[in-house]
């Protein structure tokens, strides 16, 4: 994790930053609740988890318990971060058995990867067959990684073939020189060099790669093919700062629970009106 993903603002020098892209659909929430059910895991949702649909349940991984969180991250400290019932490396999940779960969310958690196509394997490998990842990713070119190029799928077909470490110490200079307030304005070069390798040393989660919708895509079907077909895409989506996709792991569908009956719904739905009521009376 690092700190939200919201828009910087533009400080003249360019590239310049973009403006969110209008928000046409709540695809989180519709994807949610059309593609979840069963039990499932999501992966550093701090203080922003996903709306999970009431035929789902959901358990939170995150790399270290909240307090620890609030301890290595100042910027978290007044945060109401989502309580972590699994402390685990979300690239790794070494304590989550192989097929496993019926849906894995990790949303705006891809970009702090150092190996995105070993992460998705991974995530496929967790999945029972039929189930579901749901990744958000921000855009670059709507947050305060404006300034920074675009990641190459190379790039990352690199990380992935040769280790991550081999790119890793270019990662930090990368963020430090692109980030607006990282680093001031006049930084020399040994200074720059500086504040990246401590980053570094405090194992800071920065975002390491950073995309477009288009280039996202693209590593998408990159893993895709290097899977044999392991997985489909069942839905994208742009929607304000960030886009989205759903995948589904290759097999048996899963039996989607029936619908309560209409007159369980009318009963919900008089007991709602109900209690609204109540309020407003006081």
């Amino acid at each position: 994790m690092s700190a939200p993903d919201q828009p910087a603002a533009a400080t003249g020098a360019e590239p310049t930053q973009q403006s969110p892209v209008p928000a046409y659909l709540d695809a989180r929430r519709a994807f949610a609740a059309h593609y979840l059910f069963g039990e499932g895991i999501e992966v550093g949702p701090l203080h922003l988890p996903l709306a999970i649909p009431p035929h789902a349940r959901v358990r939170y991984v995150d790399r270290m318990t909240v307090e620890d969180l609030r301890k290595h991250y100042a910027e978290l400290a007044e945060w109401d971060l989502t309580p972590v019932d699994i402390v685990d490396n979300g690239e790794q999940l070494a304590t989550i058995e192989a097929e496993s779960q019926d849906f894995i969310v990790a949303n705006h958690f891809l970009e702090h990867t150092e190996n995105p196509i070993g992460t998705i394997q991974t995530h496929l490998g967790k999945l029972k067959p039929g189930g579901i990842l749901f990744y958000a990713v921000p855009d670059k070119r709507f947050t305060f990684d404006y300034r920074r190029p675009v990641t190459l799928l190379e790039h990352l077909v690199a990380d992935y073939e040769e280790g991550p470490e081999r790119s890793r110490a270019e990662h930090y200079e990368q963020w430090t020189r692109g980030v607006p307030g990282e680093i001031h304005p006049e930084a020399t070069e040994e200074e720059i060099v500086a504040r990246a390798r401590e980053l570094d040393a405090l194992d800071y989660s920065i975002h390491m790669h950073v995309w477009t919708q288009a280039e996202f895509l693209a590593m998408i079907l990159e893993v895709r093919a290097r899977t044999d077909g392991a997985f489909d895409i069942e839905a994208a989506a742009r929607q304000g700062i960030e886009f989205m996709v759903v995948l589904r792991k290759a097999g048996p569908l899963p039996a989607i629970p029936a619908p309560p009956p209409a007159a369980s719904r009318r009963q919900k739905a008089r007991r709602a009106l109900r209690a609204a009521k109540r309020e407003l009376v006081g």
